[in-house]
């Protein structure tokens, strides 16, 4: 399992899946940080032909513009290479956050990482 040096992010493997776990301290992290940030959780998914990513909300109660931001990075450059992005774990603050700007219609959003994961390994 790969840590960023900040430790904001965990990423691991699972068979064809990259899964990837925000540290709650993204939820007050600065622009700067989130951008330095950004190589690290997107380059395991430039690795894959087809990505297919599960972002694990679990350790996050809530996150703002800044993340917003990364997730759609992360999403475009799944999609534009015809993979899928997922959530899970999602606090009821995050879902609102993403009712209100509707992006729940861009991503499945699970409940449980074992949810996930069962719609991402049937790819």
């Amino acid at each position: 399992m790969a840590k960023s040096d900040d430790s904001a992010f965990q990423i691991s493997r699972r068979g064809n899946v990259t899964i990837i776990r925000p540290a709650p301290e993204i939820e007050s992290m600065r622009w700067d940080l989130i951008e330095q940030a950004a190589e690290f959780v997107l380059q395991p998914i430039r690795d894959q032909e087809v990505p297919l990513v599960l972002i694990d909300l679990n350790h996050v109660n809530y996150f703002g513009s800044v993340f917003l931001s990364l997730l759609l990075r992360c999403w475009k450059l799944v999609s534009t290479r015809g993979g899928m992005m997922v959530l899970c774990g999602v606090s009821e603050r995050a879902r609102e956050l993403l009712t209100v700007t509707a992006l729940d219609t861009l991503w499945a959003i699970y409940d449980s990482e074992q949810e996930a994961l069962a719609v991402l390994e049937s790819e």
